[in-house]
């Protein structure tokens, strides 16, 4: 959208925008595959812990133990398993715990640079009240409403669950129509909805094995919903439109998935 001469840019809420003011695709771990994640983590912790109040309970029995210290015992490995653990889990792994590891996430921050101590500390201790203390219902609340499936300890470390499994690209890249070289150049594509870019990229594969007329009327459909994600609309049929349209989506979230990685690269370095 132009003001005054001016170009602006809107970022959507599922991007991030570097350093040097480019906007990367990202894909947070949807709510229902953090929930996995966590049941997992706390299934793990909640396992170590009852391990260790049967050891406790049978050193007690033998009396090697000081019963008057099962107490301070107990609360010290609560904290320990709660707390310390995670928080040391997710610094020296960045981000990624065992059950992250299991969905395909790693928790990072919001800019989409790498967590570092302080937000794995705010975040497990957060986790004390959310997750342990109200059974995950505070998490569960708060991850629902918000547009990345953040919990309350990622609201107040400022991170999020980014995913790391990107779906296989395509084995042939979608080319930019000849007559639509110029236009590509200048195009603006917003990222569009899911199931639009799946049926546009089922009809770039696929549409030639169509009949023609049932082509014409697919390729007319689907590209009356991708005009309003497309800015300027080039004049053209509606299939070398939507065929500009998946080439363009395309090259750009390749360039941002390359970008990720080396950025992911240097972090490791």
């Amino acid at each position: 959208m132009a003001l005054d001469g001016a170009e602006t840019t809107v970022i959507a809420q599922d991007e991030i925008l570097t350093g040097e003011a480019v906007a990367l695709d990202v894909q947070p771990v949807g709510f229902l595959l953090r929930a996995v994640g966590a049941v997992i983590d706390v299934a793990v912790s909640t396992a170590i812990l009852v391990l260790f109040a049967l050891a406790m309970l049978w050193l007690a029995g033998n009396g090697s133990v000081d019963e008057a210290v099962l107490p301070i015992l107990v609360i010290a490995m609560i904290v320990v398993v709660t707390v310390v653990v995670p928080t040391l889990v997710e610094t020296t792994t960045r981000g990624r715990s065992l059950g992250k590891l299991a969905v395909g996430g790693r928790v990072v921050r919001i800019d989409g640079g790498a967590a570092g101590f302080r937000h794995a500390f705010i975040r497990a201790l957060v986790g004390v009240l959310e997750i342990w203390l109200t059974a995950g219902v505070v998490a569960a609340l708060v991850g629902v409403f918000t547009v990345r499936g953040q919990r309350l300890g990622d609201l107040v470390a400022g991170t999020y669950a980014e995913r790391t499994r990107a779906a296989r690209l395509p084995a042939v890249m979608p080319q930019v129509p000849p007559s639509l070289m110029g236009w590509a150049e200048v195009a603006d594509v917003a990222a569009l909805p899911d199931p639009l870019a799946r049926r546009l990229g089922v009809f770039v594969r696929q549409g030639e094995q169509l009949e023609p007329a049932a082509r014409q009327r697919l390729a007319a459909s689907l590209a009356v919903e991708a005009a309003p994600f497309v800015s300027p609309l080039p004049t053209t049929d509606p299939e070398l439109f939507i065929r500009g349209v998946a080439a363009v989506r395309f090259a750009r979230e390749y360039a941002a998935v390359q970008a990720r990685d080396a950025r992911a690269a240097a972090l490791v370095r």
